[in-house]
């Protein structure tokens, strides 16, 4: 196999068409010191809220269990739906006492991914096997879709550091990272949805307008966001799901066979 010499600016560029979204400028820095969500400073009230937390998500925990032994019924129980729904309305009660902790806001976020599946945005969308609700009322729906994206945005906002060297605690930077991947999953099944339905969100939200390219890109970035903040398999899902990379990248790797032989490999 022949040997390539690449330049720094080289290796730069294979890099961004790698990851669109990649810009070592904008490195996010895991400091420990940092309090463990930028909004909550107050170490005593966050231990109390992550407690409350992690009792809903222990309650959840066991919806899964029970879930799992009424598989074999072929559908899931009334209980374990009915469970989850208590479960979101739990988080909402915690939000609403502390609206900027934004790590209840992503798990409330996942509670109705569970619920609706990914398929939410689409009308009438298919029975996906992660959905525990069938035959959904589109309004509910629409409802939940709406609560669930509003829930992300905030936690991103919330958790989005400023600055030129953004510095994250651990705790933050993982949550930030898990609402983009989040977001990033519904959009991405919304985009391979699109062919065969119609994207059905209140009026009022930016993805009501969307093109299926819209969805196709914004779920890259945001897998490449979440990639940046700590998920591994987000990030390889960044370049996977980007229309615009894999073209630019098919086009690079034409060329550079040109350039440098049929042996050459990127």
């Amino acid at each position: 196999m022949a040997f390539v010499s690449l330049s720094r600016r080289d290796m730069n560029v294979l890099g961004k068409i790698k990851d669109p979204e990649s810009d070592p400028s904008l490195a996010v820095y895991i400091d420990t010191a940092l309090p463990r969500d930028p909004n909550i400073r107050d170490a005593s009230i966050y231990d109390k809220l992550s407690q409350r937390e992690r009792d809903i998500i222990v309650s959840i925990q066991k919806l899964e269990i029970q879930h799992a032994s009424e598989q074999s019924r072929g559908s899931p129980g009334v209980d374990v739906i009915q469970g989850y729904r208590e479960c979101v309305s739990r988080f909402g009660q915690l939000i609403e006492e502390y609206p900027h902790y934004a790590s209840a806001r992503n798990n409330r976020a996942q509670a109705l991914r569970r619920l609706c599946g990914d398929s939410m945005l689409v009308s009438k969308g298919p029975q996906l096997p992660q959905a525990l609700l069938h035959d959904q009322d589109e309004v509910e729906r629409m409802e939940m879709a709406h609560l669930l994206l509003s829930d992300l945005d905030r936690a991103i906002l919330l958790l989005t550091p400023a600055g030129r060297f953004p510095k994250l605690a651990p705790q933050a930077a993982r949550t930030l990272s898990l609402a983009y991947t989040q977001r990033a999953a519904i959009y991405h099944m919304t985009s391979k949805l699109m062919d065969s339905r119609s994207v059905s969100v209140v009026p009022l939200r930016r993805e009501a307008s969307w093109t299926k390219l819209a969805f196709e890109e914004n779920a890259s970035r945001d897998f490449a966001m979440g990639g940046r903040y700590g998920n591994e398999i987000a990030r390889g899902l960044a370049v996977s799901t980007n229309p615009t990379a894999k073209l630019c990248g098919q086009m690079v790797r034409e060329v550079m066979k040109k350039e440098y032989g049929p042996d050459f490999a990127l």
